[in-house]
């Protein structure tokens, strides 16, 4: 049976690391207003590059605000996004380097990224994974889900860059 750690790419298109920790502070100030007060008075600071700004209003008013759009899955082939290179040239794939990253007792990384002696804990059922193989890696924003809030517009740079993303210090899943 298969199981599946889940992986998120960034809900924006790539950016630089200074920029990438911006998002970061500003994803993290919404998470806690959301936990907080799901539908009372919410002050809620952000920080952005140069300034910093806060925001005093309903939580239901700051939702209401977020603009919303039609999704639109016209063209989304999951081949457009590029996934599963090699980006440091150290010979594994973006789903090595994640599988490397999130075990719970380190693989051995042999010849062609070959992982042996590793194991793995799924975050959804607490059961323990020793096979590579029986491991899905996903991204918790599916790209299909991307294309349509948007990616179809970047540019395959872009694209290969968001689903490929290591740059978030948190676990893989997410």
């Amino acid at each position: 049976m298969s199981r599946t750690l889940r992986a998120s790419a960034p809900i924006d298109p790539p950016a630089p690391p200074e920029a990438r920790a911006t998002r970061r502070i500003r994803r993290r100030a919404v998470a806690l207003a959301l936990t907080l007060l799901a539908g009372g008075l919410v002050a809620v600071a952000t920080a952005g590059p140069a300034q910093a700004a806060t925001v005093s209003q309903p939580l239901r008013t700051m939702v209401a605000n977020l603009p919303v759009a039609t999704e639109v899955r016209t063209g989304y082939d999951r081949d457009l996004f590029n996934l599963w290179i090699d980006a440091d040239g150290d010979g594994c794939n973006t789903r090595y380097e994640v599988l490397i990253d999130e075990a719970t007792t380190k693989p051995t990384v042999g010849s062609g990224c070959s992982l042996t002696g590793g194991k793995w804990l799924s975050y959804y059922d607490g059961a323990t994974w020793t096979d590579p193989s029986d491991i899905d890696i996903d991204h918790m924003v599916p790209l299909a889900e991307a294309w349509d809030s948007g990616a179809r517009n970047w540019t395959a740079a872009q694209r290969e860059s968001y689903a490929n993303d290591l740059g978030d210090a948190r676990p893989w899943p997410r």
